[in-house]
């Protein structure tokens, strides 16, 4: 049992400490093994079916690993993608979530989330892997987020993109140009010239 359970808990850890039952199971965990580990505290259940390992410390963007797991083909946007950047003093209570226009409406208990439809050439743009307790997360870039967050600014808030703007071009990898190649992709370019002009000026 002490050989099974170990076994276990490096395959669990080997995902990056976040599993689901299923995917135990698949990976070669028995059913008994699965539920004395989790009987004994050693793993704990953070939404129905999604465990974590106690000993491993759990990033504040544990919801987003659990988001793509189970919405893989969605992306991580607007102020859930700001949080993510360090752009923003703002703290989602939601995952800020894009789907493909075409796309259904994820179907999502916990955690919450907030779900957008973007055109399919605005949704498939400046999109980054990256991975977070051994889950691949699509998160789009600071310049793309930014410039949704003007797109989007009636949900977000103007004074929240500006602050994100802000905060984008005080970095040294900044790059205006490109904020204005996203924005001419996003149909914005007009609008959001004088708020660039104002804050590099």
């Amino acid at each position: 049992m002490e050989k099974a359970r170990d076994k276990a808990i490096n395959i669990i850890k080997e995902k990056g400490g976040l599993i689901r039952t299923k995917e135990a199971f698949k990976e070669g965990i028995h059913r008994r093994t699965f539920y004395a580990l989790r009987d004994q505290g050693t793993l704990i259940p953070i939404s129905r079916g999604l465990f974590h390992l106690t000993d491993l410390d759990i990033p504040t963007e544990v919801g987003l690993a659990e988001v793509a797991k189970k919405v893989p083909n969605g992306v991580i946007c607007l102020i859930s993608a700001l949080a993510f950047h360090r752009l923003t003093t703002q703290i989602p209570y939601q995952i800020w979530l894009a789907v493909d226009r075409k796309a259904r409406k994820p179907k999502i208990t916990y955690p919450p989330i907030k779900v957008f439809h973007f055109s399919s050439t605005m949704f498939i743009q400046g999109i980054e892997t990256h991975r977070i307790m051994g889950q691949e997360v699509k998160i789009y870039n600071a310049p793309k987020t930014v410039i949704d967050c003007f797109r989007w600014q009636k949900e977000v808030g103007l004074d929240v993109a500006l602050e994100g703007a802000k905060e984008y071009l005080k970095r040294a990898n900044a790059s205006p140009a490109k904020l204005m190649e996203y924005a001419r992709i996003c149909q914005i370019e007009k609008r959001i010239a004088p708020y660039l002009r104002a804050i590099v000026s």
